[in-house]
C-alpha cells in the first residue's frame, strides 16, 4: 500500500514526539523551555562594580583561589585571560564565560565562582529608622528584610514608607505608584501597618539597587509642666490624641500639679501665635467634663499649684527649650 505524503509527515512528527495538533501556545511553551535560563529568571544576584569574587580553576595556579574585585566599569583583570566584562552577569553566567575562554588553551577546564563581598547594590534607608544610611542588598531582599537590616522602625516613625526607584529597575508593584515629573524615577508609598501585620503579603515587595526608602518622623504632641515624664509623643498613624491619652503617655501628674488649670496651646494654620484653651483635667478624669483632643504640634501644659504668674513664666521657659516651638509666645 502506498503511503500518502500526509501520513508520512504525521509518522515523522510522532517519531519526533511532537503532536501534529499542537497549538501555538504549546509551541511557545516549548520555545520558552529551550530559552536560556538568563532570559527567563533574572532574579538571581547580578554582579556589578565593587563586588568581589573568588575564583578556583583546576590546574591554573595563576588564578586559582584568588579574590578579584570588579572595577568601576564592571570588569575583572585575570592572568592569562586579560580584562573580562563581568557586570550584569550572575556567578553562573560568569563561570560559563570563563569556561569558554579557558577552553581555547586548556583541555576540559574546571572553574568555580564565589561572590565573597557585595558592593554594587546599595540601597539608602533614611528617616525614623534604627540605623539610617546606605546598606548593601547582598542579593534578593524584600522590603521587610531591608528594614530589619537597617535596625527596624524607631518609636517615632510615621505611618508610611516612601520609596523612590530609578526607572531602569522597572516598576514598583504597589497601588498608587507614579512616575516623577522628571521621568527618571518612580515614586510609591506603603503603609507600615500593612507591612507589619502581614495581611497584605504583596506589600512586601522586592527592593532594587539604588532604591531610596524614607520613613518620615511621625507628627507629635508635647506634654509639659507638672507631669512625671514631660516630652514629645508621636501620633503615629493618628491625626489626633485625647488629652487623657497624652497624660497617660506622660505617666500622670507630678506631685504639685494643678490639673484644673491645664491649657492646650494650638497654632492655627497660617498663624504664628498660639491660641490657649483652658482644660479642667480634674473634671474630665471624674467624667464631668468632655475629653479634649490634641492635634499635631499641640502642647498640653500642666501648671503647678503655685500662682498663675509663676506658672506662665514656667511655661515660657519650658517652651523655649522645645525644638521648633520658639514661635509659641504669648503677645
Amino acid at each position: 500500500m502506498r503511503t500518502t505524503p500526509f501520513i508520512g509527515i504525521v509518522a515523522i512528527v510522532l517519531i519526533l514526539g511532537i503532536s501534529p495538533f499542537a497549538t501555538s501556545q504549546t509551541v511557545e511553551s516549548v520555545e520558552s523551555a529551550r530559552a536560556p535560563a538568563s532570559s527567563i529568571a533574572r532574579e538571581e544576584y547580578l554582579l556589578g562594580p565593587n563586588d568581589q569574587i573568588k575564583l578556583w580553576t583546576l590546574g591554573l595556579e595563576e588564578i586559582s583561589e584568588r579574590p578579584y574585585r570588579l572595577d568601576p566599569a564592571g570588569y575583572i583583570d585575570l592572568p592569562l585571560l586579560g580584562r573580562i566584562p563581568a557586570a550584569g552577569l550572575s556567578s553562573g553566567e560568569l563561570k560559563e564565560n570563563l569556561l569558554v575562554r579557558l577552553s581555547r588553551d586548556v583541555r576540559n577546564p574546571q572553574v568555580s565562582v564565589e561572590i565573597i563581598d557585595f558592593g554594587s547594590q546599595p540601597v539608602s534607608v533614611m528617616g525614623a529608622i534604627g540605623t539610617p544610611g546606605v546598606h548593601q542588598l547582598r542579593g534578593r531582599k524584600t522590603l521587610a528584610e531591608v528594614i530589619a537590616m537597617a535596625g527596624g522602625f524607631r518609636a517615632d516613625a510615621g505611618p508610611v514608607i516612601k520609596i523612590t526607584r530609578a526607572v531602569k529597575w522597572g516598576a514598583i508593584p504597589l497601588a498608587g505608584a507614579s512616575v516623577h515629573r522628571s521621568g527618571d524615577y518612580i515614586l510609591a508609598e506603603i503603609n507600615i501597618k500593612d507591612l507589619l501585620d502581614g495581611q497584605n503579603p504583596t506589600s512586601n515587595i522586592l527592593i532594587r539597587p539604588d532604591d531610596v526608602l524614607t520613613v518620615p518622623t511621625a507628627q507629635s504632641v508635647y506634654v509639659i509642666g507638672e507631669v512625671r515624664k514631660p516630652g514629645k509623643y508621636a501620633l503615629s498613624e493618628r491625626k489626633t490624641i485625647s488629652v487623657l491619652e497624652a497624660l497617660s503617655l506622660a505617666e500622670g501628674f507630678g506631685s504639685t500639679a494643678a490639673p484644673g488649670s491645664a491649657r492646650i496651646l494650638h497654632v492655627p494654620p497660617g498663624e504664628t501665635q498660639p491660641t490657649e484653651t483652658e482644660v479642667d483635667l480634674k473634671k474630665i478624669m471624674s467624667g464631668k467634663g468632655q475629653n479634649a483632643t490634641l492635634e499635631a504640634n499641640d502642647i498640653l501644659f500642666i501648671p503647678s499649684s503655685s500662682n498663675k504668674k509663676a506658672a506662665n513664666k514656667a511655661l515660657d521657659a519650658i517652651m523655649a527649650t522645645i525644638p521648633g516651638m520658639m514661635i509659641f509666645r504669648r503677645p
